[in-house]
């Protein structure tokens, strides 16, 4: 008779090779690669680790370390990193913006990806000094931001490029 709930999964558990709070899960594997040890560290409710990487030899040198709280509070730290580092690559990524000096003020011109997986489009938009936006049009995820197609999307009043 299996036990398993939905609430399993944030069970407390302190064990030499598995630590888990209510948010992450630090799990002992054996290095494929060598003769080793890892451990990874994995979000609740994702499949995957944010973070794979080498555990330390016990005592015996056959054997890995166990885990302990300092191990752990130290591996919730690196992985939150790894996660905060990518959040910041992929929004770099789909969301870019430039200033473009005008006869009436100063614009900034911003792209917009959206990344959907049928049909992935960008948004094009100025904003005013005030932040007010003053125009926005639907371009090609592929459209590259710059100085020159800023300018000129402005020069040509804001018509679709």
């Amino acid at each position: 008779m299996s036990t398993d709930s939905p609430d399993d999964e944030h069970t407390i558990i302190q064990e030499p090779r598995l630590w888990r709070d209510e948010r992450w899960t630090a799990t002992v594997i054996k290095n494929e690669d060598d003769d080793g040890w890892a451990v990874a560290m994995t979000l609740a409710g994702e499949a995957e680790p944010a973070l794979v990487g080498p555990w330390t030899m016990g005592r015996d040198k056959k054997n890995p370390k166990p885990l302990d709280a300092a191990a752990f509070n130290t591996l919730v730290k690196t992985a939150s990193e790894v996660l905060r580092r990518h959040e910041q690559q992929l929004h770099a990524q789909l969301h870019k913006s430039l200033k473009v000096d005008t006869p009436d003020g100063r614009l900034e011109v911003l792209l917009d990806i959206v990344p959907d997986e049928d049909n992935p489009y960008a948004l094009l938009s100025a904003r005013d000094e005030h932040g007010e936006q003053i125009a926005q049009v639907r371009v090609p995820a592929s459209f590259r931001l710059s100085e020159s197609s800023a300018s000129t999307w402005v020069e040509n009043e804001f018509r679709r490029p």
